[in-house]
């Protein structure tokens, strides 16, 4: 990913609040949540994490959405180029996350 201006541009705060969601789905997800919490759907925490990002186009918000879900259920996966796109996202990108 490149971290080169979004054409749409979000609040820091919103960029700010979707990374935070994504590291509390992350950091509590495990493969049995489902079990521990009858009723838990992964599609709910990515409509969750995604809510901040509501302004951007649906077919970037859909692969944020694949983004997402592999970096919630995949504890190895790499969190580093989420980030770099999400500051490309800011109102500020010049200044990062």
């Amino acid at each position: 990913m490149t971290t080169t201006p979004h054409p749409t541009r979000l609040d820091r705060a919103n960029t700010g609040a979707a990374l935070y969601r994504v590291a509390i789905c992350a950091f509590t997800y495990h493969a049995d949540k489902h079990l521990d919490e009858p009723g838990y759907q992964l599609a709910e925490d990515l409509d969750w994490c995604l809510a901040p990002l509501a302004a951007l186009p649906i077919t970037e918000l859909a692969v944020l959405r694949n983004n997402i879900a592999t970096l919630i259920t995949t504890p190895t996966a790499d969190r580093q180029a989420f980030i770099r796109a999400l500051a490309t996202l800011s109102d500020d990108a010049s200044e990062g996350l």
